[in-house]
């Protein structure tokens, strides 16, 4: 029987670069092997209250661009995380012995706090119940995540075997962090200092859905620096970030070749970026195309979204059938 795998990208509008190298490849490969099931986290985006028209749109988005990316909904399990009830009501269990100081304890919802001080609800506080509730809903053992997520995977852990402990049953298996990458890929942004992700701004990101004119304007505004001043010194973050990311898009010999230049103190950054950006352009070229063409066709989207909404409520209606029994709620 195959192993079960669970991953799931909330539903903030398109997907980019990060998304694709840092999960979608991986998924790709990971739907001929194992038991797939990826969902779209609209739920989870109502901690920053986006509007209705808004929430349907990013979520149609975010389902046409796991289609283009080579997601398969006869291999996978794609559902759209509201068409799942039964997700909610696991939530509800698991918050009932979660316990405050915990979920205060965890490093993104201190973050979320810093960020967005008027913003604090109590869905940015109970995250990561919900984030084991996806998890634990289809009793996976796998998760797809970035190296940002895995203190919720190990509360995902704790979640679980508190469950079990406290019903005395050995229900819920312990979800680990999976790649098929030899590690857990981490895509920078191009703002110089940390991961590529919406949050940091658009002007972070590059979405598999640019334009080239879009993505060559982003590379060139990319922070660099004035260039090295001795040979082979070690590069700054935000140069460190921008040779990351051709040695995800470039052929080896390109990145090569401008390593070289770095270390010999010739390096020309507008030829790098300028080579950046169209090898980015170059990478996302049959994304995009795919893209505009699956958006076109509203009858399959809708097909896909009710299969996936079938075969994500077959598993979870087992799961919380069980799990009812375990706490003790019986009908009369």
């Amino acid at each position: 029987m195959k192993e079960t795998v669970v991953s799931g990208i909330r539903s903030t509008g398109k997907l980019h670069l990060g998304n694709y190298y840092g999960a979608l490849k991986n998924f790709v490969q990971m739907q001929h092997d194992y038991n797939c099931f990826f969902f779209i986290a609209d739920l989870h985006s109502l901690t920053t209250h986006p509007t209705p028209s808004d929430l349907h749109g990013n979520v149609k988005q975010v389902l046409v661009e796991y289609l283009a990316c080579g997601i398969d909904p006869e291999l996978s399990t794609i559902y759209i995380q509201s068409d799942v009830p039964e997700v909610a009501e696991l939530y509800l269990y698991l918050n009932m012995n979660a316990y405050m100081g915990e979920l205060e304890r965890s490093a993104s919802f201190k973050d979320k706090v810093r960020a967005n001080p008027d913003n604090v609800n109590a869905g940015l506080l109970t995250y990561p119940v919900l984030m084991a509730a996806d998890i634990l809903i289809h009793k996976a053992t796998k998760v797809p995540v970035g190296k940002d997520q895995e203190q919720h995977l190990e509360m995902a852990r704790t979640f679980g075997n508190r469950f079990n402990r406290l019903y005395n049953n050995d229900y819920f298996p312990e979800p680990y962090a999976f790649s098929y990458a030899t590690s857990l890929v981490k895509v920078p942004g191009l703002d110089g200092k940390g991961k590529m992700g919406k949050s940091e701004g658009e002007g972070n990101v590059i979405n598999l859905s640019d334009d080239p004119e879009v993505i060559r304007k982003k590379v060139m505004r990319a922070v660099s620096d004035g260039g090295p001043t001795v040979e082979n010194q070690p590069k700054p973050e935000a140069i460190q970030n921008l040779f990351d990311l051709m040695k995800v898009v470039s052929a080896p010999d390109t990145l090569a070749h401008f390593e070289g230049l770095y270390n010999q103190c010739a390096i020309r950054y507008g030829d790098f970026k300028k080579q950046l950006a169209e090898d980015m352009i170059m990478a996302t070229a049959p994304i995009r195309e795919r893209i505009q063409a699956i958006a076109a066709d509203e009858a399959y989207l809708s097909k896909v979204a009710g299969i996936g909404r079938e075969k994500g409520r077959e598993s979870a209606l087992k799961t919380i059938r069980d799990v009812r029994e375990l706490v003790g709620i019986k009908s009369f």
